[in-house]
């Protein structure tokens, strides 16, 4: 007698979230985004950590797009004016996908004490993991400019936010940096990409953040013109620059000179 298959129940639930939204996502090893931190607020008490997105509401109008990539995810999420729609999977504490996958050797020889082949069989396929990974990020940001030279701005997007996902987990450099090089200019083209398509505040942020992990071409920064959008927005720009760099000049200063001058 055939023993019946059990079809998997999948827990889907819906969420109507208003901007800015306080859930952290991250990429998953399948290439997807998943919550990673959820704030003490109860407009997310049904959110856990391990959940993943389904489907998002697409970047405007009321389309939604099933949930391809964590890339893909951001972008929808970020440039989308309005509240955010999103379906996501309970996963109920299943964190395989933020797990490095053991082959079953290397599993029972850790069982029993003994770290022989099995342990070296795993090193090595990390180590060839880890090389593949890289290789598909260097190809995913390159492909990123080819399409931010060509002004598909939104396609440049969804791969430099990719590219940033990628980033791997508890890295230090040999400068002792937390974080890689690709990483830090990748979450810089993903600012000059949200500013040519005016999305102000999404670039804002991850230009903060591409400063705050160790991006210092300030001069750069106050002159590239893909960045020029962030830069007409001065009331937000320059609080987010002068965070890192001294400011050109004295503000207030200028604007006492300006009074007493009367202003010419």
């Amino acid at each position: 007698v055939q023993a019946a298959e059990v079809a998997e129940e999948v827990e889907l639930y819906e969420a109507e979230l208003e901007k800015p939204i306080a859930v952290k996502f991250t990429r998953g090893n399948d290439g997807a985004a998943y919550v990673i931190n959820v704030p003490n607020d109860p407009r997310y008490d049904e959110f856990e950590i391990g959940d993943k997105v389904m489907k998002i509401s697409a970047s405007f109008g009321p389309e939604v797009w099933d949930a391809q990539n964590y890339g893909q995810v951001m972008y929808a999420m970020k440039t989308r004016n309005g509240d955010v729609y999103m379906q996501l999977k309970k996963m109920n504490g299943d964190m395989s996908a933020f797990e490095e996958k053991k082959t079953s050797k290397f599993a029972s020889e850790r069982a029993g004490g003994n770290y022989g082949a099995g342990t070296a069989e795993v090193q090595q396929k990390n180590y060839i993991k880890a090389k593949e990974a890289s290789e598909e990020r260097k190809t995913l940001f390159y492909e990123g400019m080819e399409k931010f030279k060509a002004k598909q701005y939104d396609e440049a997007l969804m791969l430099f936010e990719n590219v940033v996902g990628l980033e791997p987990k508890n890295y230090i450099g040999d400068n002792m940096s937390k974080t890689t090089d690709i990483y830090r200019v990748a979450q810089y083209n993903v600012a000059c990409c949200y500013s040519m398509i005016n999305s102000i505040d999404a670039g804002l942020e991850a230009l903060d953040k591409c400063m705050a992990v160790g991006f210092d071409d300030y001069k750069k920064i106050r002159s590239d013109p893909g960045l020029a959008n962030l830069r007409a927005a001065e009331d937000k720009f320059n609080p987010v620059i002068n965070k890192y760099d001294e400011p050109l000049f004295n503000e207030n200063a200028f604007k006492a000179i300006k009074n007493l001058f009367g202003n010419k």
